[in-house]
């Protein structure tokens, strides 16, 4: 266990990556994403979440998500990359358990479907949730309409998501991204915490890790969030950094100077 725990009592990392769904900070704007996620799952249709680097994007995926029941849904989380449309029908069907993946995209996509549509067959919803969906070409998006359109567009089957960041919603405008684009009913931007936010959101972990007091001073709260200009992922560093030479220089209320210190090690 790191110095830093032991000298402040910490149970567990109070910043760390895995985090519990039950422990997850109640982040401002997450009940209408869930919301809309609901409401998109539902209709069996196409949903949008963006937001900055860092700004809780993947956790709330994980927040949404976690509700529903493996019973009932296939849940098929694919992280996107830049790569031709083959490739991300590939994942696709890696997420399905296909074992042997063809070489023609056609073959592919027609196969796919056919996982897809046995699914169904059993009573079970596919979830296909795509992260880091800024990332795909535009061909690709051109493409991925056709995996939820089944009889003629008339039987609307899997639920898609698809979270990035704020150019998605570029790419979404373009020309060949129409048929997906038209798709969409409901959409979620994640803002960045304000400092009454961050404040609750420093307080919140630290007790998650046994610790009942605010180690934060004020002004290392406010330094903290101006520091990650009130994006989680950042915050998170700075505030794991600053209790560290809190810790290093035996104090055990975080100073601005001790996040200032923290801040040299952030890129």
């Amino acid at each position: 266990m790191p110095r830093y725990k032991h000298f402040f009592g910490f149970l567990e990392e109070p910043f760390a990556q895995d985090i519990p769904i039950s422990k997850l900070y109640p982040l401002p704007g997450v009940d209408e994403l869930i919301e809309r996620f609901d409401y998109v799952v539902g209709l069996r249709t196409i949903g949008i979440i963006t937001g900055e680097i860092g700004s809780g994007k993947s956790t709330s995926l994980r927040l949404a998500s976690s509700k529903y029941h493996s019973s009932e849904y296939k849940i098929l989380p694919v992280i996107a990359h830049s790569g031709t449309v083959k490739e991300f029908l590939r994942h696709i069907a890696y997420a399905l358990g296909m074992e042997s993946i063809t070489s023609s995209i056609t073959t592919l996509l027609r196969a796919t479907r056919t996982l897809i549509s046995e699914l169904t067959v059993r009573k079970q919803v596919p979830l296909l949730i795509i992260d880091e969906a800024h990332l795909l070409r535009p061909e690709v998006f051109a493409q991925i309409h056709t995996l939820v359109q089944f009889d003629f567009d008339s039987k609307p089957v899997m639920p898609l998501i698809l979270c990035g960041q704020n150019q998605l919603l570029d790419k979404l405008h373009y020309h060949s991204s129409r048929a997906l684009a038209s798709r969409v009913v409901g959409r979620t931007h994640l803002e960045a915490l304000d400092h009454t936010a961050m404040t609750g959101y420093l307080k919140h972990h630290l007790e998650i890790a046994g610790i009942k007091d605010q180690l934060f001073s004020e002004q290392a709260v406010l330094a903290i969030h101006q520091g990650s200009g009130g994006l989680l992922r950042k915050a998170n560093i700075l505030a794991r950094g600053a209790l560290i030479c809190a810790a290093r220089n035996k104090v055990r209320s975080v100073s601005p100077d001790h996040v200032r210190i923290a801040s040299t090690e952030v890129i």
